[in-house]
């Protein structure tokens, strides 16, 4: 079987980086299956499941009625995308149980929820799951607190998942730094001199596209990534190996 004979199913689709995988699957040929709490669907999808994760990860009903919902095929499911993410941002002292409860929910229990729900179809499809994990898991800033360690934990669940499967379920995670989607640069508007600064960071002199992150994401639910598993792969543009020292 080809990747064209392929479904990939991407949670956060209607997302800056969701909406662009679901385009770069769809375009390499993918059934695309999308989801996401906005009830608009990608445009480039084959199939839109409106859900909200925190309900799916908090009910055992609602979880079977979301599988049920995907439609997958007889020939099971060869991509799990774990995209969707929340960002709950305060400094320590603000943080609130609440905070964790929905940034866990999300960002980790989802994950782990829908690839425990789907490893039967996963299996059948010889397929693998790709979570989306961030720069955060490694290096962070002020105000990141329940970001920062829902993306390090999901990091290492990668990992854990990955060995705890072996060859019956391939298990990888992108880690990207700052990415051109229309919610950063909203928050860049008007302040052209700091998102300049943004892209100096970075050893490339720039910031990611989503379409560089979808392509990684690609490579690992390909078979030329068939021995790759328990990997956490950073498109980060080098961020993570400079250090910002006053000149």
């Amino acid at each position: 079987m080809d990747d064209r004979a392929m479904t990939a199913l991407i949670t956060g689709a209607a997302g800056g980086i969701g909406r662009v995988l679901c385009a770069e699957f769809r375009k390499a040929g993918y059934r695309v299956i999308a989801t996401d709490v906005s009830g608009a669907p990608a445009a480039a999808c084959d199939h839109f499941v409106e859900a909200d994760l925190k309900e799916v990860c908090r009910d055992e009903a609602c979880l079977k009625r979301f599988v049920r919902q995907l439609n997958l095929p007889a020939s099971g499911l060869t991509t799990l995308i774990n995209n969707a993410a929340v960002q709950a941002l305060n400094r320590t002292e603000k943080v609130s149980v609440q905070d964790w409860r929905d940034t866990l929910d999300v960002n980790l229990l989802a994950p782990f929820l829908l690839t425990q729900a789907l490893l039967p179809d996963l299996e059948k499809a010889g397929g693998s799951v790709v979570n989306m994990g961030s720069v955060h898991a490694t290096a962070t800033k002020p105000g990141f607190v329940c970001y920062a360690t829902s993306k390090a934990a999901l990091v290492g669940l990668t990992r854990a998942l990955a060995v705890d499967l072996g060859g019956r379920v391939r298990v990888n995670a992108i880690n990207p730094a700052a990415v051109s989607t229309p919610m950063l640069r909203q928050g860049f508007e008007g302040k052209d001199a700091q998102f300049a600064v943004l892209g100096g960071m970075h050893p490339v002199g720039r910031i990611a596209e989503p379409e560089e992150i979808a392509q990684a994401v690609l490579f690992l639910a390909s078979r030329n990534a068939a021995f790759v598993t328990g990997a956490a792969f950073d498109v980060d543009g080098g961020i993570l190996s400079r250090l910002h020292d006053p000149d």
